[in-house]
């Protein structure tokens, strides 16, 4: 067994000290020695070394907890559930500590750089009914932004098309085929060549909203993946995407209770020197 460890995990990884301090476990959870021998097709579990992360500086504020759910109004800059170098600075993890729910999980998912409502399930029991209501697209999500103003596009107006993302590609991409996205856009409010948006999602695809927009001429603001690639650097929070989950309504499928939460989160306008004013009604 110990040959067996020592050949899949980097030398870092300091296999002797960790078997001796009993952080490799088999299936029933019992620690293991290395001196046990080896059994094909069996299961070690172990945690893996954490990598230091960027404390991301804001809270996470509670918009409802019930019995079965837990919804707040995520920040920018806080990824949903772990994932690559996004760990302990995730909503998931910091709200199963603060909260002490160590069975909450999220009934949906938002960009790590979006921010607005997020909703939880909080016992493994009603995960699958909450699921099912979300995968059927019972649940209705509206969204501001902040994008680029083109007089010369008529609003309201659907865009659709079909997006496939990649593995191993920062970005989603629009293709040709049958459509598999959809969103409306209306336009709230105008400032000079910027406006804010009104987007609600007919589908959910990754980063549809995003690349929607980018591929129409109207980049959201602070956006550095669309239309292209910008390095960032993860200790920098000053320029946030002007992106927002604003609204999430949906029937609670376990007491029938209509949910509807709103973000009372603010999209911070450019400090530009533009002409500001509310469109004509």
């Amino acid at each position: 067994m110990r040959e067996f460890l020592l050949d899949r995990l980097p030398a870092s990884a300091e296999v002797e000290s960790r078997l001796a301090a009993g952080e490799f476990v088999d299936q029933r959870g019992a620690p293991l020695t290395g001196d046990e021998p080896f059994r094909a097709h069996a299961f070690v579990w172990f945690h893996r070394p954490l990598a230091p992360e960027v404390p991301v500086p804001f809270p996470v504020p509670v918009l409802d907890r019930t019995e079965n759910l837990v919804v707040v109004d995520k920040p920018h800059f806080l990824a949903t559930t772990p994932r690559g170098m996004h760990v302990r600075e995730t909503a998931l993890v910091k709200l199963r500590v603060a909260l002490d729910l160590p069975e909450l999980a999220p009934a949906h998912r938002l960009d790590r750089l979006t921010a607005g409502v997020l909703a939880f399930t909080t016992r493994r029991e009603v995960r699958g009914a909450y699921a099912g209501v979300f995968q059927s697209r019972e649940v209705a999500k509206t969204y501001e932004a902040l994008a680029r103003f083109d007089p010369s596009l008529a609003f309201p107006r659907r865009l659709m098309g079909r997006i496939e993302k990649r593995r191993g590609s920062l970005q989603a991409e629009l293709v040709p085929g049958e459509p598999n996205a959809e969103t409306l856009v209306e336009v709230l409010e105008v400032r000079g060549d910027l406006a804010r948006y009104r987007l609600t999602p007919v589908t959910g695809k990754t980063h549809q909203l995003r690349l929607q927009l980018a591929d129409a001429g109207l980049p959201i603001v602070g956006d550095p993946l669309y239309p292209e690639v910008v390095d960032a650097d993860p200790a920098d929070f000053s320029e946030p995407l002007r992106l927002i989950a604003r609204r999430l309504t949906f029937t609670d499928p376990l007491d029938g209770v209509e949910r509807d939460y709103v973000s009372s989160r603010e999209l911070e306008w450019p400090a530009s020197p533009i002409a500001s004013g509310p469109l004509p009604s």
